[in-house]
């Protein structure tokens, strides 16, 4: 750590932010347990520790020795970069935590972690009515949030905010606006020429669930999962979550049929974990060891899991080891399984979704959240809504609130403002793509031999490296040396799925 932090207060916030790391460490822990291992019943004890320890977090953000030590180090000069890094991060937090009080955040990490538990049952039992008051008391508090925390045009740029800094509704809707009408058309080209979007037989093909266990964990090994350090279990919707820079933990589901959609929540996953396992590690115990933005850490799930697990090379590469292990795949070609694996069709459940439809999900889920957060909708109007929004979006309609309103679990989270996220993440996987191909030529013959060393190590001096140390866009510029493009995305879905070379 000396070597790059040198200036004596930065060392002396440092010593006192381990306490704070500490409580980030317990809470990550916490909640981990509680969508895997932790019996239901134990939600209510669960969740005052989670506030108390929210609140113990906020104390010492803002304790006024703590605060004038970080003002006086920001003062100084011939700071490096990860000291100005640091003490941006720092007082970012700092801002945050003053601004939202107490009470707010006991309330919202109370009813956050009861409402997990009540989601998961929700969604099992399509039952919206009893998830729906939870609903009404996140939106309501995360409007509060909002309204603390300030914006210039729309409350819910406040909240774009705490995900992708310096994010707003303006920009999400520009995004939006470059992509969607490009996308109906790629759409509707696939749809004319068949080759992706027939329905595939290994769609409805039940799987024994030991198995795929064992194909996940290998295809995972192939990856570079190490146990020493990372996780994989079951929970209710996949997720990752890192408790430092040396254990991070991941998780899939096992629904029975459609064995693809275990096997990319596995390949999703890993990425997020990479991504945290591969920063500095001198940012041990510092609030650098997080990512740039959510939309830095979901371009690094959907790089893995769109751009590799989803490519040719990719595919070739474990057939047959899914041949050996899944049995009904015996009169499957590869170049079925490949088919299977890029279907593109408008379906009902986000995280199954093809690489040309997903970002339609999260247009809906966008609108929804801004209409909802500014009080133009209600929250019981919200599976009517939904169902009729995805329709005209789509063309599909769920038939329960399950594979509609209830499939993922980010609102039970508290998580307003997140969705979009997954769309900058998206198309940002695509730009990455392009600018890995320039450094790593042979790019795809390593896929094709399970070599992911170079590609794994050119992340990390890209992106993984450098943990929160820049804001997104900063990042971007200084090592792609341009924004976020969408331009990239649209390119490779047309190479790929309307018969021009990649």
């Amino acid at each position: 750590m000396d070597k790059i932090f040198q200036n004596k207060l930065v060392l002396e916030i440092l010593e006192k932010y381990k306490v704070i790391w500490s409580i980030e460490h317990a809470m990550a822990l916490l909640s981990w347990d509680s969508e895997t291992y932790m019996p239901e019943d134990g939600v209510g004890e669960r969740s005052v520790a989670v506030s108390q320890l929210d609140l113990l977090k906020q104390k010492f953000i803002t304790e006024e020795d703590f605060i004038k030590l970080v003002d006086r180090a920001s003062e100084e000069k011939d700071l490096n970069e990860y000291e100005l890094g640091l003490l941006r991060v720092l007082n970012r937090a700092i801002r945050i935590y003053r601004l939202l009080p107490p009470r707010l955040i006991e309330e919202l990490a109370k009813v956050t972690e009861e409402a997990k538990i009540v989601w998961r049952n929700a969604r099992i039992n399509n039952n919206f009515k009893a998830f729906e008051p939870y609903l009404e008391k996140i939106f309501s508090l995360s409007k509060e949030c909002a309204d603390y925390l300030g914006y210039k045009e729309h409350p819910y740029d406040a909240l774009l905010d705490l995900y992708e800094e310096g994010l707003t509704s303006k920009d999400v809707t520009q995004i939006f606006d470059s992509i969607k009408y490009r996308l109906k058309t790629v759409l509707e080209k696939i749809e004319s020429e068949k080759e992706f979007s027939e329905r595939h037989p290994l769609e409805d093909i039940e799987y024994d669930k030991d198995s795929m266990r064992k194909v996940n964990f290998w295809v995972a090994e192939r990856l570079g999962y190490d146990r020493k350090r990372f996780r994989i279990d079951v929970s209710a919707h996949p997720f990752t979550i890192h408790m430092g820079l040396r254990d991070a933990r991941i998780t899939t589901r096992y629904e029975g049929k459609d064995f693809k959609s275990t096997l990319f929540s596995v390949i999703h996953e890993y990425g997020h974990a990479l991504y945290g396992l591969q920063h500095n590690e001198a940012f041990m115990f510092t609030p650098l060891a997080n990512g740039a933005s959510l939309g830095v850490h979901e371009s690094q799930s959907r790089f893995w899991e769109n751009i590799i697990g989803r490519s040719m090379q990719f595919c070739t590469a474990i057939y047959p080891f899914l041949k050996e292990n899944l049995s009904f795949l015996e009169k499957y070609s590869v170049e079925d399984v490949y088919r299977y694996f890029n279907i593109v069709r408008p379906t009902l459940i986000r995280v199954d979704a093809d690489e040309v439809t997903y970002n339609f999900h999260i247009l809906l889920r966008y609108e929804l959240e801004k209409l909802t957060l500014a009080g133009e909708v209600k929250v019981q109007d919200l599976p009517t809504l939904w169902n009729s929004m995805i329709e005209d979006v789509l063309g599909v309609r769920p038939k329960t609130d399950s594979e509609g309103v209830l499939q993922d679990i980010h609102w039970s989270l508290g998580s307003i403002g997140y969705f979009p996220t997954y769309t900058i993440g998206t198309i940002l996987s695509a730009q990455l793509r392009s600018h890995i191909l320039k450094d790593v030529p042979n790019f795809y013959e390593k896929i094709s031999r399970l070599e992911f060393n170079e590609i794994k190590e050119w992340l990390k001096n890209k992106v993984h490296y450098w943990g929160s140390m820049y804001p997104p866009k900063e990042l971007l510029k200084r090592m792609l040396g341009e924004e976020l493009n969408p331009e990239y995305f649209i390119s490779y879905l047309e190479k790929k799925y309307l018969g021009k070379s990649i």
